[in-house]
């Protein structure tokens, strides 16, 4: 399969114009995903009856900047990922807030909360220790082809519904009219599509921006954009950060409990960089390897925690975004960070970016989470995957059923919380464990595998037998030719020397 090559490689900075319109383009790609984290996880406390937030949209935004940034500098700028909010810890912070909130209201609560996202970090940067001292050839052996494939299948797969529901969103339909949000979806996917096979020059690697832009002025014209928020919101905030012994006395116990958290997120981790890796042709988990990404994504999330933000994690996204466009420029990665960063502090701006119909987000979300899905595709292909092998059918089945039909399985960890290993942690899991446990096809016939090995050896011992034969009679041949031509030679000289006498 011929590979595209990237417009711009990873080390490649494009000119300062592109270089920041491309750089807005993972912002708004990012955007959505992360603010939605915080108002989730304040949702849920609020549902729960405890007083007090966990989480600030603002933070959120400069933690993912202030994340993904640090990951830069563990890889050493060797691998274009974005970080942003995890949704894995969505459940666990709100659980460690409420189990922390009981006892002391809202510092009690973000004294759980933090501390655990904290600790989840330092299991991320552990684990990369003891990967660094033990070596990597072990991910080829518990992450082959027919594991990888359908991990990165599920993460794009996983995220359908979401775009799906993006795009019939009911809360913005206006006075029962609910034709608009699938139309604006459908001008935006259009837009982004027709940029995408059009467009010619620098307009052809934006193809998503152009998408977004083109869908919001529409979705204005039909009147499905609130500019409300975007009057109240300051010019300059200060996000509400929580720092450790200053906001709040750490709680280790209940933060323990979110611990496991980091064990099921590792595989979204190694999945997501999997992914990445066949877009851009790079073995990301090789180089800069899996424990200097681990490392930049514990340390990020460990940093996240002491600011009062959510765990990061790899944004698939993003990782569509550099497939797309073709641009993998860890420049175009850290401009974007920045920017993240800044809009953390510009309220107008994050209003402005907040007030994106979801129908916009869903109408470009098809071709991005369907974009990672076809990678995982690839990846079967490209590595020839046999699907007539048992093996195969039974990995490949069980990774996509578990992982896409909503199946959970949940450890009580103490203190009211529990670890849910649901998804594609859950199917990633279960793959690894059946391509380990079953045995390939022709190690279930020891003696057919024993008599067709003895028919090889046999034809190759016929064929060196015929081989040598065929060498000594030739050999032989040249033996006896040579000594007739000795014998000729003697009369010759005889009969020359009786000829003179």
């Amino acid at each position: 399969m011929k590979k595209k090559k990237m417009l711009y490689d990873i080390n490649e900075k494009p000119p300062i114009i592109q270089w920041i319109i491309l750089a807005f383009q993972h912002v708004f790609a990012m955007f959505g995903a992360t603010v939605l984290v915080p108002i989730l996880v304040n949702a849920g406390i609020s549902a729960a009856g405890v007083p007090g937030h966990a989480l600030s949209i603002a933070v959120a935004l400069v933690t993912a900047g202030i994340g993904t940034l640090i990951y830069i500098l563990c890889t050493k700028g060797r691998s274009p990922v974005f970080l942003g909010s995890s949704f894995a810890f969505i459940s666990p912070i709100i659980a460690a807030y409420i189990a922390g909130g009981s006892n002391g209201g809202m510092k009690g609560g973000i004294s759980g909360a933090m501390t655990g996202v904290m600790v989840v970090g330092l299991v991320y940067v552990i684990v990369s220790i003891i990967i660094r001292i033990a070596g990597k050839n072990w991910i080829d052996k518990i992450l082959p082809p027919i594991v990888i494939g359908p991990m990165i299948m599920i993460i794009g797969l996983g995220l359908a519904s979401s775009a799906v529901g993006n795009i019939f969103d009911t809360s913005i339909n206006v006075k029962g009219i609910e034709w608009k949000g699938p139309v604006v979806a459908l001008i935006t996917f259009l837009a982004t599509v027709i940029t995408m096979t059009k467009a010619k020059g620098f307009f052809k690697i934006i193809p998503f921006l152009v998408g977004i832009v083109v869908g919001y002025i529409s979705a204005c014209c039909m009147g499905l954009v609130d500019f409300s928020i975007i009057s109240s919101a300051k010019w300059f905030q200060i996000p509400e950060f929580y720092v450790p012994f200053v906001s709040y006395k750490p709680n280790i116990m209940i933060a323990l409990t979110m611990a496991p958290i980091a064990l099921v997120t590792m595989a979204e981790h190694i999945g997501d960089h999997k992914a990445l890796s066949t877009i851009i042709d790079k073995d990301l988990l090789k180089d800069p390897g899996l424990d200097r990404t681990l490392l930049g994504d514990g340390v990020a999330t460990f940093v996240a925690g002491m600011l009062g933000g959510p765990a990061n994690t790899t944004y698939g996204e993003n990782t569509s975004v550099v497939g797309m466009t073709r641009n993998a420029s860890v420049w175009v990665i850290g401009l974007a960070a920045i920017f993240a960063i800044i809009l953390g502090f510009l309220g107008k701006f994050t209003a402005l970016v907040q007030t994106i119909p979801n129908p916009v987000l869903g109408g470009v979300s098809l071709l991005l989470y369907g974009f990672i899905s076809v990678n995982g595709l690839k990846v079967l292909i490209q590595n020839n995957t046999d699907f007539s092998k048992n093996k195969n059918i039974i990995v490949a089945s069980a990774m996509l059923v578990l992982g896409l039909g909503g199946a959970a399985f949940s450890i009580a960890t103490g203190n009211g919380l529990s670890v849910q290993i649901s998804g594609m942690s859950l199917a990633a899991i279960v793959g690894i464990l059946l391509n380990l446990l079953i045995k390939d096809d022709n190690e279930d016939e020891p003696i057919a595998t024993i008599v067709e090995d003895v028919k090889e050896i046999k034809k190759d011992y016929s064929k060196l037998k015929s081989d040598i034969k065929e060498e000594l009679t030739v050999e032989l041949k040249d033996d006896i030719l040579n000594e007739i031509r000795k014998e000729f030679r003697k009369l010759d000289d005889s009969k020359k020397g009786k000829n003179k006498k």
